[in-house]
Formats: structure tokens, C-alpha cells, sequence
């Protein structure tokens, strides 16, 4: 497979999983809430989800592609790319998956859905569903700060992709929004029980993501660090 596409994958999977995370899916949720109130028109919910998902996507790829760029345009940095970071993947992985399975524990501060931020959404009409996004993706918890800044940043700079990994990231951080903005316009009336089912989902997604980034983490540093496989 090619290692862009394998990139793009894993990218994705990592915005996902950071989307149905318990702290970044009860952001989701508000966010489904503001977009439930235009289910009075089909249309209008339809593009209320669509521009909390490029809100999202716009801010990951705006910060993502700082980062990387950074990394990539100091040569004192990339000759540390070069030689030292390969060595460091492998712990970076394994903590990251420590990070998952809880661990290790990060305590950040939250913007949260205050009611300032509340009244400045409600009074951008429907395109206060792309400031939510915007403002979300940027509200980091630390699970999606780990997943975006441990996870995302280096395999986008390994990839030397600054836009299309982070676009990947914030497309699968809104991916649940846009399916429950479908759902609303179409009339489903079990959003409910469908967040349940996610919630149930990120049960298992974020332990079994957990194993497989510590393995990886293990292998890696026997190979690169050690050079014992």
C-alpha cells in the first residue's frame, strides 16, 4: 500500500477516535444540539453540519500545517528528523497509547460551551455552526491534544504532508456531526440511542487503538533504538 494513503488512514482513524473520545464527543453532542434547532429545514441542518465539519477540518489544518511547516523549515530541526526523531517514534507511540488506556494523564484547560460562546453562536445565524467548529477543535482536551500533537503532528511531518494529513484529522473529528446532521434532515428520530451506540463503540475503539500504538511503540524502539530486531 502506498505510505501516503497508509498516512491518510491512519490520519483519519486518529480524528475519529479523538471525536467519540468522552471529552471531544460531549463537544459533538452541543454541537448536534445547535444543529438539531434547524431541523426545521432540511437544508439548513444539512449545511449547519457541513460547515461545523469544514470549521473543524479549516482549524486542524490551519494549526497542523504551523506545526509541521515549523518542523520541517529549521534545519536544525530537520536534522534532527533525520537522525534523532526515527528513535523517538517508537516511545512517542507508546506513550501516547499510556495516554489512551489512562495511564498517563494530561490536565489542560477547556474552553467549554459557555453561554458568551453561546450567544455569539446564536447571533452568526447558521453560520455559527462553523464557528463551533472552529472553537471545538481548538477547545483541546487531553486525549485529542495527545492524539493531534503526539499522534497527528509527527506522522504528518514523517509523511511531509503540513495540509492533506491534518485535513484527513479534522474530517474524521467531525465525521459523527455530519452523519447525525444526515440523520436530521432525513427525519431519523433514534440520534439518541445512536450516541449511545457510539459511546459504546469508543469503548473498545480507544483501548484496542491503545494496544496496537504500544506494540507498534515497542517494536519500533527495538528496531530503531536498540537495533535488537
Amino acid at each position: 500500500m502506498d505510505p501516503l494513503w497508509l498516512g491518510l488512514g491512519s490520519a483519519l482513524w486518529l480524528g475519529v477516535l479523538t471525536s467519540i473520545s468522552p471529552c471531544p464527543l460531549a463537544t459533538n453532542i452541543a454541537a448536534v444540539s445547535y444543529v438539531g434547532r434547524q431541523v426545521g429545514s432540511a437544508r439548513a441542518t444539512l449545511a449547519s453540519g457541513v460547515l461545523y465539519t469544514l470549521g473543524r477540518t479549516l482549524a486542524y489544518v490551519a494549526l497542523g500545517a504551523a506545526a509541521v511547516w515549523s518542523l520541517m523549515s529549521l534545519v536544525a530541526v530537520s536534522s534532527f528528523l533525520q537522525g534523532t526523531f526515527p528513535r523517538l517514534i517508537g516511545p512517542l507511540l507508546i506513550v501516547l497509547g499510556l495516554l489512551l488506556l489512562g495511564v498517563v494523564k494530561l490536565n489542560l484547560p477547556g474552553l467549554g460551551f459557555s453561554d458568551r460562546l453561546k450567544r455569539w453562536v446564536d447571533s452568526s445565524g447558521i453560520w455559527g455552526a462553523g464557528l463551533l467548529g472552529i472553537v471545538f477543535a481548538l477547545s483541546f482536551c487531553p486525549v485529542s491534544a495527545g492524539l493531534f500533537f503526539g499522534g497527528l503532528v509527527p506522522l504528518a511531518t514523517e509523511h511531509g504532508s503540513p495540509l492533506l494529513l491534518p485535513a484527513a484529522f479534522g474530517v474524521g473529528t467531525a465525521l459523527p456531526v455530519a452523519v447525525f446532521a444526515v440523520l436530521l434532515a432525513a427525519g431519523v428520530g433514534w440520534l439518541g440511542s445512536a450516541l449511545d451506540r457510539v459511546q459504546a463503540v469508543e469503548r473498545w475503539a480507544r483501548p484496542a487503538t491503545a494496544v496496537v500504538l504500544i506494540a507498534v511503540g515497542v517494536y519500533e524502539t527495538l528496531r530503531s533504538t536498540f537495533y535488537l530486531i
